[in-house]
């Protein structure tokens, strides 16, 4: 957020910031979704819903589980959000208690501490290795999960890094007895054949995270959604109907639409991510920054930038000055990415070009 917001008051003082630290789409929510939210505002859908969601959504939900993973959910199990984040709200109050230990990697999505603290849990970071795509493997889950965490949190396909958690992640923490938290936020976003597994693959006793936001471009809608054990459905529904009443009824309707009749409008933006993914890695590599492991999901790519110097927060504000590059310090994820710079390509491959170029003249002063 500081480079964000450096970022904005460059650009107030008239100068052209290249913004490749926005983890955000800058498509434009599909034409039908935008339909579906017109005709639930003049067909006057615009009152308070159940608290777990409409009936319709939570079966559309359910029926693009069944198409996408070949799993079957009962839609008694989904809880509808006003965003991922609500989700996670829920999620992790209702599991966590006070004391509880919550397994997170090191690096991983930068609010998930929040979240747990928030709720009385005890973050432990696990660091994960570079070679492993900064994932959970066997090998780095054995000593943690000796202390028996309450729940262990796994974001496949990743931010900060773009990869993708390994089956034997999974099992082994399904294995273990500790509870699976699946951030599921990026799925769909997968390139070069790859395809990330849902936790529900591996097991009903989990809790699923998803929204809307990233592969159908509605991060302003925020809508989302919490697939739960079903044990622990009534008491997130009091929450939600306490904390939130029920996600926004005309978001809700669009988000039909985006399940059921976006299936086109999703193939072209991926696509077009897919061509802006070759694009950035390329020229990312040329520059001397490379990823550790080739990011096959979401759009980012983490690069290891230490020779450059350890501090990755500096190293990015020095960057935003002089070349007028936004970019994310990997210290924002946590200690085992201090030293490395995120992109994102979220943004048109006119614009990642002219990043990169600026960023090649950067280093050849570096």
């Amino acid at each position: 957020m500081d480079i964000l917001e450096r970022a904005c008051a460059l650009e107030r003082e008239g100068k052209h910031v290249v913004h490749l630290q926005i983890g955000e789409p800058d498509f434009d929510t599909p034409e039908p979704v935008k339909q579906a939210a017109v005709k639930a505002i003049r067909d006057g859908q615009t009152h308070y819903t159940h608290s777990l969601g409409l009936p319709a959504l939570r079966e559309a939900i359910c029926d693009w589980y069944r198409r996408t993973y070949g799993v079957d959910v009962d839609p008694n199990r989904v809880v509808v959000t006003s965003g991922t984040s609500p989700a996670m709200l829920l999620t992790f109050s209702t599991l966590v208690h006070p004391g509880d230990e919550v397994l997170l990697t090191d690096p991983a999505y930068a609010c998930y501490p929040n979240f747990i603290t928030y709720a009385g849990g005890r973050v432990r970071r696990s660091r994960t290795r570079p070679q492993d795509g900064f994932q959970f493997t066997p090998e780095t889950l054995a000593d943690p999960l000796a202390d028996s965490p309450r729940a262990v949190v796994v974001n496949s396909p990743a931010n900060p890094a773009g990869t993708l958690a390994p089956d034997k992640a999974f099992t082994t923490i399904r294995d273990s007895g500790s509870t699976i938290v699946s951030d599921e936020i990026y799925h769909g976003l997968e390139y070069g054949g790859a395809r990330a597994r849902s936790a529900l693959e591996f097991t009903e006793d989990c809790f699923v995270l998803n929204g809307f936001s990233k592969l159908w471009a509605m991060t302003g809608w925020r809508l989302g959604w919490v697939i739960a054990p079903m044990k622990y459905v009534p008491a997130m529904q009091r929450l939600q109907q306490n904390f939130f009443i029920s996600a926004g009824s005309v978001a809700q309707w669009a988000g039909i639409a985006a399940l059921t009749v976006c299936d086109e409008d999703v193939a072209r933006m991926k696509a077009e991510y897919a061509r802006r993914r070759l694009v950035l890695l390329s020229g990312l590599t040329k520059l001397g920054l490379k990823a550790p492991v080739e990011p096959l999901g979401a759009f980012y790519v983490l690069v290891d930038a230490r020779h450059l110097g350890n501090d990755s927060l500096a190293l990015a504000r020095d960057i935003l000055e002089k070349a007028l590059v936004g970019v994310t310090p990997g210290i924002d994820f946590g200690p085992g990415a201090e030293g490395y710079l995120r992109f994102s390509y979220a943004n048109s491959v006119e614009n990642i070009e002219e990043g990169l170029a600026r960023l090649g003249k950067y280093l050849e002063n570096a």
